[in-house]
């Protein structure tokens, strides 16, 4: 499995953004696809994730009614919509993709695209 994630940027608080995480290689319908972001000095966290069949979605609570993560399976590509966004989102934004595991933990990730960043000035 590749993930190729694009659409970060520099916005002012309160802008949007959409990233983008494009898959290939997906070979079981229990595949599920993340972000996770990192800002500097800081771990990994889980944003939020999509099941690939079915379209479930699970959000951090710091992000929920602001953030969408949508899917195109037939452009095998996910979205992560980023409204209201606030200088505590700058961080660099990482797609991941598994078939098992915990999905709010990173550990429970196989495969990692390059990360994108986000830059959310006050």
């Amino acid at each position: 499995v590749q993930l190729q994630a694009s659409g970060g940027g520099l916005v002012q608080a309160g802008g949007s953004l959409r990233l983008s995480c494009t898959t290939s290689g997906v070979t079981s319908h229990s595949y599920r696809l993340a972000w996770f972001r990192q800002a500097p000095g800081k771990e990994r966290e889980f944003v939020a994730v999509i099941l690939w069949i079915g379209g479930n979605t699970y959000y951090a609570d710091s992000v929920k009614g602001r953030f969408a993560i949508s899917r195109d399976n037939a452009k095998n590509t996910v979205y992560l919509q980023m409204n209201s966004l606030r200088p505590e989102d700058t961080a660099v934004y990482y797609c991941a993709g598994s078939y098992s595991g915990i999905y709010y933990r990173p550990e429970g990730y196989d495969y990692w695209g390059q990360g994108t960043q986000v830059t959310v000035s006050s």
